[in-house]
């Protein structure tokens, strides 16, 4: 995260006392009802859909007076950090703010993170799956995780039946290989029926996850922060330690990537002029869709009659570590929250395991804690939701709408042969670091 200032530290030191009294409340919380007047009325600030989030917190008001208080407005994730920013500036700010890891560097110098003497580093790692140490700052932690969303792989159960298709793919050797028995095209290669949207950007709905996942499977975790706050961004352009013929790990994500929008490859499935990859699985037009846990509630609630299901994103034939790409949910406290005290208490008591629980359930993503995602739920969607996000990894990217910028630069030069692969990967690369 980029360096504060002279002002912002001395918020800082206010702030972290009350961090400091909350570590006290940390391990002896009960929820009893006696620490009501400590919490408030705290206001929380995020973007993601207001009508779950609202029904978890009424419930967990009823079970515990504590929280009674805590409310949640839903903010447009498009103006959200400028929200923030101005209502700081005006003394009007929440005073919780619900932020993925992909607002995290963009919003760092508006957040209170809170010391490792009030909140050590080992308990935080002993409570929260590995995913979530991305909000571990140098001095500090940035937020108090509540979901982890992963990337997942929806199907179609219809569409690959027809095909006499018996499961979906594990590998994405595998799934290239299904493109012939799904895709439909025309004499003048437009697609009417898709397997799977890969290859554009723009109308991928979930592009930047999508490629994320295949950067992070090639071993690239795309950006690393070292202990004084440094960056290192690589995408695999200059590493010479790819299984197939020693092409960097990065050129051959791209290649494959894109291979799928190519018209003369045998992977040819997608292209730009395509509707969003979401209105196309939803229309039954798409096979196989990459998207977040969260996503399948919107799928069930829209169409009705799409018979579909969720499985693990492929893996790499020959990799021997899986992960996927995940948004992580936390809990942060922003400059200027004019109840820092109950913010940081009712950030701890809605990370327990109960409030977790209904956070995420209510959310359709996986809780942050490790003891829940050790005993996920007894259905069939949570058996392969919760071993995504605890296999899951992310990556502390610039502003949601500015990775999508350089992305969708980076596949477009390929796509139209603007530039070499390589070039290509060289200029995205320079253009994360700028924006860090």
């Amino acid at each position: 995260m980029k360096n504060i200032s002279t002002f912002q530290a001395v918020l800082i030191g206010v702030f972290a006392f009350a961090a400091l009294f909350g570590m006290f409340i940390f391990s002896t919380y009960s929820g009893s009802g006696s620490s009501a007047k400590k919490i408030g009325t705290v206001v929380i600030w995020g973007t993601l859909p207001a009508a779950p989030m609202r029904a978890a917190l009424e419930s967990l008001g009823q079970q515990n007076n504590d929280l009674q208080g805590v409310t949640y407005i839903a903010k447009p994730a498009s103006t959200f950090v400028g929200d923030l920013n101005a209502a700081i500036a005006q003394g009007q700010a929440p005073d919780l703010v619900l932020l993925s890891q992909a607002d995290l560097d963009p919003l760092a110098s508006a957040l209170t993170p809170i010391p490792y003497t009030a909140l050590p580093q080992r308990t935080f790692l002993d409570n929260f799956a590995n995913v979530c140490t991305v909000y571990l700052g140098p001095n500090g932690v940035y937020g108090v995780p509540i979901g982890i969303d992963p990337l997942m792989l929806y199907y179609n159960r219809t569409l690959l039946s027809s095909a006499s298709i018996a499961a979906p793919p594990t590998t994405w050797e595998a799934l290239t290989g299904l493109v012939p028995q799904i895709t439909q095209t025309t004499s003048s290669q437009n697609v009417s029926r898709a397997l799977i949207a890969l290859g554009a950007y723009d109308n991928v709905h979930d592009a930047r996850g999508v490629l994320s996942t295949l950067f992070l499977q090639a071993g690239l975790p795309i950006v690393s922060e070292d202990a004084r706050g440094q960056y290192t961004v690589s995408l695999g352009n200059t590493q010479t330690t790819s299984a197939v013929g020693g092409v960097p790990p990065g050129e051959s994500v791209l290649r494959f990537y894109t291979s799928f929008a190519d018209p003369t490859e045998i992977s040819y499935t997608w292209n730009s002029t395509l509707p969003d990859s979401q209105q196309m699985f939803l229309a039954g037009n798409e096979a196989l869709y990459l998207g977040y846990a969260s996503e399948g509630q919107y799928f069930a609630q829209a169409n009705p009659n799409l018979s579909f299901d969720v499985a693990p994103v492929p893996q790499p034939q020959m990799a021997s570590i899986k992960t996927v790409y995940a948004n992580v949910y936390a809990l942060a406290i922003p400059h200027g929250s004019s109840n820092p005290q109950g913010a940081y208490l009712a950030a701890l008591a809605l990370s327990g395991a109960t409030a977790d629980q209904t956070i995420a359930s209510a959310m359709g993503f996986a809780p942050a804690q490790r003891s829940l995602l050790a005993a996920p739920p007894n259905d069939p969607t949570s058996a392969v939701v919760y071993p995504a996000a605890v296999m899951a990894s992310t990556w502390l990217s610039p502003a949601p709408a500015t990775t999508d910028q350089i992305f969708s630069g980076m596949i477009q030069d390929v796509i139209t042969g603007r530039v070499s692969i390589s070039q290509a990967l060289t200029n995205a690369e320079q253009s994360i670091r700028a924006s860090l």
